[in-house]
C-alpha cells in the first residue's frame, strides 16, 4: 500500500457551508488542495494548489490548521492519503473553477447529499462539526 501526502483547505463561508471542490473524471467532492512540490511547505502548497484549482488563494495568516489526518484515498487503489488539513479563514475573491476542476459545490456541514471522499466524510467533516457545533 502507497501513501500519498496531501495539503488541504477547508474553506468556510458566512453561512458554515464548506467549499467542496470534485476533479474532472471523477464523481467524489474533495477539499481543494494537493500534493507538495518537493521543498515546499505545506502553506506554499495549499496557496499554490488553491490558486490553480479555485484562481484564487489565501494568505499564510488567514491559515488554522485543523489537523492531520490518514484514511484511504478516494481515486487510486490500495493507497492511503496523509493529509495536513488547514481552515482557510478568508479569501481574496470568490472561488471559481479552474484547472482539473470540473465542480465546485458549497455545501452544509450535515449535507449526506454528495459523494464525497473518504477523508472529507471520515475524517475533515467529524472534526469540522466538532469545531464549530
Amino acid at each position: 500500500m502507497s501513501i500519498i501526502h496531501v495539503v488541504a483547505g477547508c474553506l468556510l463561508d458566512q453561512d458554515q457551508r464548506l467549499l467542496v471542490v470534485r476533479k474532472h473524471g471523477t464523481r467524489h467532492f474533495m477539499l481543494p488542495g494537493g500534493k507538495p512540490e518537493h521543498g515546499e511547505t505545506p502553506l506554499a502548497t495549499l496557496a499554490r494548489e488553491c490558486q490553480e484549482e479555485l484562481g484564487t488563494s489565501p494568505k499564510a495568516d488567514e491559515l488554522a490548521m485543523l489537523g492531520r489526518f490518514r484514511t484511504r484515498a478516494a481515486n487510486e487503489p490500495d493507497t492511503h492519503i496523509d493529509a495536513d488539513i488547514f481552515i482557510i479563514e478568508e479569501m481574496k475573491s470568490t472561488p471559481q473553477a479552474c484547472g482539473e476542476i470540473e465542480e465546485i459545490r458549497w455545501m452544509a456541514l450535515d449535507d449526506e447529499t454528495l459523494t464525497l471522499a473518504p477523508l472529507l466524510h471520515d475524517e475533515v467533516l467529524p472534526a469540522l462539526r466538532q469545531r464549530f457545533e
